[in-house]
């Protein structure tokens, strides 16, 4: 194999040949070889049983070639290429194209773009990825962010999750959860997640309380259901092991012993955040999670999630994560539209009505303005 430049194609001969291992490496009309094409912006050309890569990551396109064709005696799921194309990315700190000649990580939003530059730069070497107990099998971090995210919910009290949609924030929030339930580290798990489509008005919809915000944990079950299993899922739920609450109804409780999820936390006020967070007793530990980019609060109502960074990023015991769109873990094309997003609101920046996130550490924090007066010269310029 010739390695002179970077950009000098590179060539992968299966060995020994056999058609159902090339058919099965190939997938459904050469799917796979499009997916490790996309993931590593590379071109992958097939002529006869000789395959032809080229680009800046024509080598490591060629090693996964390889590797895949190993196990091709079985069919290769779309799932399977997409979950070991993700920690490839990783490996080689790639992002999409969208993010190149920014000068900043991509972070959960364009401004949140100037958080710490370390923790950006993070490599699979830089964090040993701690190891995830559950009833159905054994969970660590696919990139050095989901592997610093699940370190540090083992190590504070209370951690903040945020990022994109899909880099499993809520998920491994979740499998944390049921590992600390599995280790007897807690005695029950409490999820909540504020029901801004019904405007935390439930009395009007159909059922018992678990009914009515059922809709809205959907995610949280999925991960349950997913970890331990329909049945042990029902029965943890019959004896109160997990529960499930709508944050406007958690007020005055004290919750100890307990691991407590927030999920959509961008959805909450400063108000709602506060009380969340001085809901945690003895023993528990909290973990929120939210995308700063997806806020359905009304126009000018504050996010609690993105005055909480602000107000608590010095604090000691609470850890951040900031996750940005090389760490998702869905279809590829995902991470392309999370980061063209990205690209677009920081090419044009529009004022936020739902706050601004100061810069992470204190010297280089700048004054932020009250949001409401922007608000007001916005309307008086459309008067």
């Amino acid at each position: 194999m010739k390695t002179k430049t970077p950009t000098q194609p590179h060539y992968f001969i299966p060995q020994p040949l056999d058609n159902t291992r090339l058919a099965h490496l190939c997938g459904p009309l050469d799917e796979n070889l499009r997916q490790i094409s996309a993931a590593l912006d590379v071109s992958i050309f097939r002529r006869g049983d000789k395959f032809i890569a080229a680009g800046s990551n024509a080598e490591r396109a060629v090693e996964i070639l390889d590797q895949f064709y190993a196990i091709a005696n079985k069919v290769i799921s779309v799932d399977e290429i997409q979950l070991a194309l993700v920690e490839q990315r990783a490996k080689l700190g790639m992002k999409p194209k969208a993010a190149k000649g920014n000068g900043k990580a991509a972070g959960a939003s364009g401004a949140a773009a100037d958080a710490d530059p370390a923790e950006a730069e993070l490599t699979e070497t830089d964090i040993e990825s701690p190891v995830l107990k559950t009833r159905r099998s054994d969970l660590r971090g696919r990139t050095p962010h989901q592997s610093q995210y699940i370190r540090s919910i083992l190590e504070h009290d209370v951690t903040l999750g945020i990022g994109p949609a899909g880099t499993g924030k809520t998920y491994l929030a979740v499998a944390c959860a049921v590992d600390a339930l599995e280790r007897d580290a807690v005695k029950r798990i409490v999820l909540t997640r504020p029901a801004v489509e019904a405007g935390e008005r439930l009395g009007f919809l159909p059922g018992d309380l678990a009914q009515k915000v059922d809709p809205y944990l959907r995610p949280l079950y999925d991960a349950l259901y997913d970890l331990l299993g329909f049945d042990r899922t029902q029965k943890m739920f019959e004896k109160q092991a997990i529960e499930i609450a709508p944050l406007a109804y958690m007020r005055g409780r004290t919750l100890n012993h307990a691991f407590i999820i927030l999920d959509e936390a961008q959805n909450t006020t400063p108000e709602q955040m506060k009380m969340f967070l001085t809901r945690i007793g003895f023993g528990s530990k909290a973990v929120v999670t939210g995308d700063v980019t997806q806020i359905d609060l009304q126009r000018g109502q504050k996010s609690g999630l993105i005055d909480a960074m602000n107000i608590l990023k010095d604090v000691r015991g609470i850890a951040f994560t900031r996750f940005n769109s090389s760490d998702v873990v869905r279809h590829p094309l995902v991470a392309r539209i999370v980061d063209a997003y990205e690209s677009a609101a920081q090419a044009a920046p529009v004022a936020s009505t739902h706050g601004v996130i100061e810069a992470a550490t204190p010297q280089a924090a700048k004054p932020v303005k009250p949001v409401q007066t922007g608000i007001t010269k916005t309307a008086r310029n459309r008067k």
